[in-house]
């Protein structure tokens, strides 16, 4: 298979609330390569030894670059997992696969929709990648898991957009769809439970744990191609939960994108 690229984006400009996330893919690699793990998934994979490449970190001066480094990068023949980032960061990325995945289906798990058509002001703010890449035709479907905070606006922009929404009100995992097209899974981290994940800006209760996000990582059918953690912010961390709880998610994400 070709080999599997991660990239650390350092961008967190398009953050609404606090900035931070654009320290975070060193530490999340720190965390998963300390030596308090080690380097085999829950379903038996081991991510070493692989066709895993680190490209490193890249500061990110202006928002479009991210494209550019993104399809630099899936020009190699290669999937690619994102170390963000604010979750801004997902629209550009999508934009650099959309070159080569023509279809692609998006599992997108989050407290919040992030389908503002603007917010404060800022089309690319990161509450709005969602309405860009569904405007823009980037995804084919697009099925959003965690969501606790939806307001009459961006329920319009879901139905306008077709967007299938599984809130955390009365949420059923096993609803969750098949997925027919190449797949990319966007993991923002305030999407669990501030109890399991500290270290966000945006504090949302009642959200999934920990062992329901890898349960929806394990079980998604589908091929998935690409995927990002982002929002991960230092400044709030306690302990360094959250950066294990990220190193974590790589893990295993790595793992679904070595499955043949």
């Amino acid at each position: 298979m070709s080999k599997i690229v991660i990239q650390g984006i350092q961008f967190d400009k398009k953050s609404s609330y606090e900035r931070g996330p654009a320290l975070a893919p060193p530490l999340i690699r720190q965390a998963l390569h300390g030596g308090s793990m080690n380097m085999f998934t829950e379903t038996g994979i081991t991510i070493e030894n692989q066709p895993v490449e680190d490209k490193g970190d890249f500061d990110i001066k202006d928002y479009f670059d991210i494209e550019k480094v993104t399809s630099t990068h899936l020009a190699e023949g290669t999937k690619i997992l994102t170390l963000g980032g604010d979750h801004s960061i997902t629209y550009p990325i999508i934009k650099a696969h959309q070159a080569k995945y023509p279809k692609l289906d998006i599992l997108h798990i989050d407290a919040h929709g992030d389908l503002y058509d603007e917010f404060e002001g800022d089309k690319y703010s990161h509450a709005c990648p969602f309405a860009r890449i569904m405007e823009n035709g980037l995804a084919v479907k697009l099925v959003q898991v965690g969501i606790r905070t939806l307001n009459d606006h961006q329920k319009e922009q879901a139905e306008k957009f077709g967007v299938e929404i599984h809130t955390m009100n009365g949420l059923d995992l096993n609803r969750i769809p098949e997925f027919n097209n190449p797949l990319y899974i966007s993991l923002d981290l305030d999407g669990l439970d501030p109890a399991y994940a500290p270290g966000v800006s945006h504090h949302e209760p009642g959200g999934l744990s920990t062992r329901q996000v890898l349960d929806l990582i394990h079980n998604v059918k589908g091929e998935v191609v690409g995927a990002d953690i982002v929002e991960y912010n230092p400044h709030r961390d306690h302990k360094q939960m959250t950066a294990f709880l990220a190193a974590k998610f790589m893990k295993e994400l790595l793992g679904k994108l070595l499955e043949r």
